[in-house]
């Protein structure tokens, strides 16, 4: 992911030997069966309980029948991850919950990072396959770092400094570190119980500080964790699995070591559910899948029934939508005439240079699809709401564009590693010499290419509608699918559909009680009724801390002669301009990014917008989903923010600004289909 084989080679000469050519044998040999492999070692079925949490009831504002919208982040690391260990990441997940709330904490490039504003609620959600199996190598106190294969990884981040050197060593722990568990599991060295034990006491400390953190109608904490799969071909199959409640949890999260088949996991997740144990799972960087996340086939190449598409939608009812490696909203070539489509794509698959083909992986496709298979099949498992989320790996988010710290510690802790600013002579020249592949030359200057961080942004963040801040409101949200995503910024994005708006006034204290008495919220089926058309109500509130917004779209996706189609309204404006009928686009309102300072355009844009909207070219009876998504005006992208701080051009290859966003989750507008709905 970060440094590739040609690197380490190169700095070898400067860092320690890291084993001779039968090592390297024995390592290549683990990594193939890692990759090849369904099942590295046997599930452990165990459950424990933990302490009840206190009663705080007495302190909990009301519950709010017309819901609140909470922001959060349910994809975050820290230490306890093998790889953010080897990142030089020390933040515990007390750490990451405490930076949640508004606290700084350290980051491994040797600063203080803080929000601007404090999240509402944080899920840590560390690795399951090795989960604190690092930790423990690293701590010479304990028993596992006694193993020979545990020496390199001794005292790993008793210092992080960020130079060449640490780096070199750093890309070795990243590189080694499973595949030196997996051969000594193979060879019998080390037995599956120090896998399991050391998970078990990782995953303890996780949901311990989850529930110290947890202050109900205030900060909201959830116990969770990474499944982290992928097939033989370096395709992302990523979930975070987030757990209702805490009393009676698995003694070690289901891994890839476990299984690398994502159905596995849903059939590990139905046995708890058994158990009154409830969990969802939410898919991530699908846009590195190369089309392996939305495939119109099962794991065996079987076409999918009703039985998958009901077991995935009840296990998986979300996907995250956007995150710092990408957004996987839509991809330009998918989406030919959406002229935002390009926004934050990450090309490549996860943890490779390898290009990622869009189709099958990307949200709005995986929606059309759906659409595909239930009138060839009656069967759509992709009836998913969306999320966003950050992947941090360092425990503390990065989301401001004027404050992008990276994602992965003291590899992408500055500019220059960044590839955001020209490399220095040190290291332009260094790597240029040894590993020529991870530099790139753009207007004249070599700008540093380790593992495509360019393409990394400041984003997301998983918005709900929820009554309360609380475990179960928050939850019961999130498997409603009444939820939205960002880029980064505040946005909160509203979005019904019914067949009683008519003409309702925006202005109507009402408006939102209303709408839930008498339509259908995002995330949700709308039955056809006859001939008649819905009215759909969407209603966007700006980030106070950010850029004002510009306009609200809703993008409509249906079949023609089975062919996938798609539509992208604009239906309401910023500024008092109004939509063209013809071409369903807003006129321009004219914010403009300074780009000597990065200031923006004053008093243009709109701090609401609020519109009522029927679809011009419905057809009765035609399958369809709507979904929205609010645009803000433009500002500049963090690499400028970068450049311009260190008194440099931005980069021509890259965007120079860049326009934060909102995605709702979908309503379909169903004739047949009930909806695919599943209930605690």
């Amino acid at each position: 992911m970060i440094f590739r084989s040609a690197l380490i080679t190169a700095i070898a000469l400067t860092t320690a030997c890291s084993g001779d050519s039968s090592q390297s044998d024995k390592r290549a040999a683990a990594q193939k069966y890692y990759r090849t492999t369904n099942t590295v070692i046997a599930a452990n079925d165990d459950i424990i309980s933990f302490p009840a949490l206190p009663d705080l009831d007495h302190s909990r504002p009301s519950a709010n029948a017309d819901r609140n919208a909470y922001f959060g982040d349910l994809h975050v690391h820290t230490t306890l991850s093998f790889d953010a260990s080897a990142f030089g990441t020390t933040a515990s997940p007390a750490d990451a919950y405490r930076y949640a709330q508004g606290e700084a904490i350290k980051h491994p490039g040797g600063f203080e990072v803080q929000l601007a504003q404090p999240l509402d609620f944080y899920a840590v959600t560390d690795h399951g396959v090795l989960l604190g199996l690092i930790n423990q190598a690293a701590d010479t106190s304990t028993p596992v770092s006694q193993y020979d294969f545990a020496q390199p990884y001794n005292n790993i981040n008793d210092s992080v400094d960020g130079g060449l050197l640490d780096l070199a060593k750093r890309s070795k722990v990243f590189s080694n570190f499973v595949s030196d568990v997996v051969a000594n599991l193979l060879d019998g060295t080390i037995d599956s119980a120090v896998v399991n034990d050391a998970s078990n006491a990782a995953w303890i400390q996780t949901v311990e500080a989850a529930d110290e953190a947890y202050k109900p109608g205030t900060f909201t904490t959830f116990a969770g964790y990474e499944f982290t799969s992928s097939t033989e071909e370096r395709e992302a199959l990523h979930r975070n699995v987030i757990f209702r409640g805490t009393a009676r949890l698995p003694a070690v999260p289901f891994s890839r070591f476990n299984s690398m088949n994502p159905e596995g996991l849903w059939d590990w997740m139905d046995g708890l559910r058994q158990q009154n144990i409830e969990s969802l799972a939410i898919p991530h960087n699908s846009n590195g899948s190369n089309g392996a996340m939305f495939m119109f086939t099962d794991w065996a190449g079987n076409a999918i029934d009703q039985e998958y598409a009901d077991q995935r939608l009840r296990n998986e009812p979300l996907v995250e939508i956007t995150q710092v490696k990408g957004t996987s909203d839509t991809h330009p070539l998918l989406s030919k005439n959406d002229e935002w489509a390009d926004f934050e794509i990450f090309p490549l698959r996860t943890s490779t240079r390898i290009n990622s083909d869009p189709p099958g992986s990307y949200v709005r496709n995986a929606w059309q699809r759906g659409l595909s298979m239930e009138e060839k099949d009656g069967a759509n498992p992709y009836k998913f709401g969306a999320i966003g989320s950050s992947d941090t790996h360092t425990g503390a988010a990065s989301l401001q564009e004027d404050n992008y710290f990276g994602k992965i510690g003291s590899f992408d802790s500055t500019a220059e590693k960044r590839g955001s600013i020209p490399a220095s002579f040190l290291y332009g020249t260094l790597v240029k010499l040894t590993a020529n592949e991870m530099v790139e030359e753009v207007d004249g200057n070599n700008y540093l290419d380790f593992s495509g961080y360019k393409y990394w942004g400041a984003s997301g963040i998983a918005g709900v509608w929820a009554e309360e801040n609380t475990r179960e409101a928050i939850y019961d949200a999130l498997r409603r699918k009444e939820t939205f995503a960002t880029s980064g910024t505040r946005i909160k994005v509203r979005f019904f559909a019914s067949y009683a708006f008519n003409n309702a006034p925006l202005n109507n204290p009402e408006l939102v009680r209303d709408a839930y008495q008498n339509g259908t919220t995002m995330g949700s089926t709308l039955q056809a009724d006859g001939n008649h058309q819905p009215t759909f109500l969407t209603w966007a509130v700006a980030d106070p801390n950010t850029a004002q917004l510009q306009r609200i779209q809703i993008i409509k996706g249906w079949l023609k002669n089975g062919q996938h189609q798609e539509q992208v309204y604009d239906v309401a404006c910023s500024d008092g301009l109004t939509v063209d009928p013809q071409t369903h686009r807003c006129p321009d309102n004219g914010a403009q990014v300074d780009l000597a300072d990065c200031s923006t355009t004053a008093n243009v844009g709109a701090g609401e917008l609020k519109t009522l909207w029927q679809d011009p070219n419905f057809i009765a009876g035609q399958e369809a989903f709507y979904y929205v998504r609010v645009l803000e005006n433009p500002v500049c992208r963090w690499s400028t923010w970068d450049a311009l701080r260190a008194g440099k051009a931005p980069r021509s290859d890259l965007p120079v600004t860049i326009q934060e966003r909102a995605w709702s989750s979908p309503i379909w507008y169903s004739a047949t289909d009930q909806g695919n709905s599943f209930v605690d």
